[in-house]
């Protein structure tokens, strides 16, 4: 076999051998097709795993606000001779705004803000800011979270005053704090309203937490309910934790 011959075969068995390389490890177009809705299948299932799982995580910082501001809560009423911590009200021109989460001097714009009745107990305003809502704060600068003035709080402008903590019959069945929030897409409410009363249509639980909502109680422990009651299909995520008035009210 001469030279010529002898580099003609070996480059042709080169060629053989990565023609056969390409053939043995190569995908065609239907394998590369299979491969991509399979990730795609893995994906679509990862991703509501991955958002559940963030919200969880949202749900326990939410869980964790609401008994800071449960604890201070009590030691308000503990230094007001048991009586609970007012839901707001103004001052003689209604300029300003004095309520539980902040004080308010609605006379500028955006209004000025400082901490509120709880703040000398909390020492963190931040703590009124529900990591999973979002939507309209009509002013407030963190919130989410709304306070039971039909029953504890008291709404001066009805001629309710706040309650004697010993007035609470069962207090760990009455919610004192919650998520809070009305209308679709929700907005924020600061001041929780009973299903009995005129103002409970923007005064409603937001079930914000994947269903659930969180719910401070006036013997300090806080619990999440998915239960949903007062349902309207216009406000899908909001309703009250009762159908009745149970579970806000002092009996």
């Amino acid at each position: 076999m001469t030279v010529e011959q002898r580099s003609a075969s070996r480059a042709l068995g080169q060629s053989c051998i990565r023609d056969g390389l390409r053939a043995r490890f190569g995908f065609s177009l239907v394998e590369l097709l299979v491969v991509v809705a399979i990730i795609a299948a893995i994906v679509a299932v990862m991703v509501p795993i991955v958002t559940a799982a963030k919200e969880g995580a949202r749900q326990t910082k939410c869980a964790s606000n609401l008994k800071q501001l449960i604890s201070a809560w009590a030691l308000y009423a503990d230094d007001n001779s048991g009586r609970a911590c007012p839901s707001y009200y103004f001052d003689w021109n209604t300029n300003t705004e004095y309520a539980w989460d902040f004080v308010l001097r609605w006379s500028s714009f955006p209004p000025d803000y400082k901490f509120g009745l709880l703040a000398r107990y909390t020492k963190n305003h931040q703590i009124n800011n529900c990591p999973s809502f979002v939507g309209n704060g009509w002013g407030r600068p963190y919130t989410g979270y709304a306070y039971n003035a039909t029953y504890i709080g008291g709404d001066p402008a009805m001629g309710i005053s706040p309650c004697a903590v010993g007035q609470i019959a069962q207090p760990s069945r009455k919610v004192v704090f919650a998520d809070g929030g009305f209308g679709n897409p929700v907005n924020a409410q600061n001041f929780l309203r009973a299903p009995s009363d005129p103002l409970f249509s923007a005064g409603k639980i937001h079930f914000r937490h994947n269903g659930f909502a969180n719910a401070a109680y006036a013997d300090g422990h806080v619990a999440r309910s998915n239960k949903k009651f007062k349902y309207d299909p216009k406000e899908p995520e909001c309703g009250a934790l009762s159908e009745d008035d149970s579970a806000y009210c002092l009996r």
